[in-house]
């Protein structure tokens, strides 16, 4: 029995395992994976150092490139192709912060799928949650895939160029820095100053997109597995109605207080992640809009010169922008969706054959499945395809204001 129970506990450690890897994988190099029980005092310090590092790489990589946005007299052209990139940096540091922040409702969400995992011991309840879990697990990799692939294919692009000045009697060639930097403040035209400022930009701009991915991973995962939950609720739901129409068998979720309790506790489990998200999908709701706008404008301005390099990048930069908040809402659509399904299941199924009772029990069910808890972008939202539609157009409208305006 010892050894069977040892079993058991290793794989629903493993199944929780598997749930929750690639946000461990992203989120602990920049030391956002928020401490548990089992954390070391070491890994904590290197968390805090991780953090330092992250702060100060954006700052440094972020201030120069804004101060000659500011300062520098150029055309509105130039100065939005430099602004581009900073916010990158601005809302990504912003969305780290907000992690930071909300690490103990992370932690909780963490050993609430734990948790999760312990109560659920059927095995075909469990292959449910497995499938979900895949899910998320598919999402979180193409959001890192399309992500990184945009913003490495935009500075690896503008770092293979080279550019030759005249500096006094002596001919220099340098590489092009994908964003400007204030001269006064670093001579660029020298080496290894050079070098060292494209390196920053470069290393900044990969652990920004590494915050951002770990905030639509840790999206997916969470909402995956709260749809994964919900589905086996719908199954218990199904099972207890038929099982209960023939009183002489004997069905192990007989008490319909427990399929009302775990149904409050995953509609909890959504509100947390309501809780932990709202803000940060409102940023990049807002973020990914701005985006969208400021590159279509890169690439009305330089189709002329037929720049095949700098145009791929730009697309794929907004490839990846639109994958990423199509999923988002995605996920909050069907989340909500699942939530009003478990009224339907419950009316559904042949509850007419039970007693009056129970009936009145599976009632409560329904009128509180009709209070759907979604998850919206800073309260003002709901994320949905209908959202989705709104960021594309709003983009759309920005940028032909653009155009009028230049």
């Amino acid at each position: 029995m010892n050894t069977m129970s040892t079993v058991i506990k290793t794989n629903l450690n493993s199944h929780s395992d598997y749930s929750l890897q690639l946000n461990r994988w992203f989120l602990k190099p920049i030391g956002a994976w928020p401490p548990l029980l089992t954390t070391s005092r070491l890994e904590k310090n290197v968390s805090i150092i991780l953090n330092i590092v992250y702060y100060i790489s954006i700052i440094f990589a972020m201030i120069p490139c804004l101060l000659h946005v500011l300062l520098k007299n150029e055309n509105l052209y130039t100065k939005l192709k430099n602004f581009g990139p900073i916010t990158h940096w601005l809302f990504s540091c912003a969305n780290y912060t907000i992690l930071l922040l909300r690490q103990k409702e992370i932690r909780y969400c963490v050993e609430h799928i734990e948790t999760d995992w312990r109560i659920v011991t059927r095995e075909k309840d469990q292959q449910v949650m497995l499938e979900n879990a895949r899910f998320g697990r598919y999402v979180a990799t193409f959001c890192a895939a399309f992500m990184h692939s945009g913003v490495l294919c935009f500075y690896t692009v503008a770092a293979l160029n080279t550019e030759m000045i005249q500096v006094g009697n002596e001919t220099r060639i340098v590489h092009v820095l994908p964003v400007a930097v204030y001269k006064k403040l670093f001579n660029y035209d020298e080496s290894p100053t050079n070098e060292i400022i494209l390196f920053m930009q470069i290393w900044s701009s990969f652990i920004a997109s590494s915050s951002t991915i770990g905030i639509f991973s840790l999206v997916a995962v969470l909402a995956t597995h709260a749809y994964g939950q919900l589905s086996v609720l719908m199954v218990w739901i199904t099972e207890f109605v038929n099982e209960s129409m023939n009183q002489k068998k004997i069905f192990p979720f007989d008490q319909i207080g427990f399929i009302v309790e775990h149904h409050l506790r995953v509609l909890s489990f959504i509100s947390c992640i309501e809780e932990v998200m709202n803000r940060i999908c409102f940023l990049e709701l807002f973020r990914c809009t701005m985006a969208m706008c400021m590159l279509g404008y890169y690439i009305l301005m330089e189709w002329s010169e037929q720049d095949v390099q700098s145009l791929s990048s730009y697309f794929m930069i907004i490839v990846s922008l639109c994958f990423n908040i199509f999923i988002i809402c995605y996920i909050g659509e069907i989340l909500a969706e699942q939530c009003r399904k478990v009224g339907d299941v419950v009316y559904t199924t042949n509850w007419y054959y039970l007693p009056d009772k129970i009936i009145l029990d599976l009632i409560l069910l329904i009128a509180r499945s009709s209070v759907v808890v979604q998850i919206t972008a800073g309260k003002f939202f709901h994320l949905s395809i209908y959202t989705f539609g709104d960021v594309i157009k709003t983009s759309l409208a920005y940028l032909n204001i653009l155009r009028q305006v230049s």
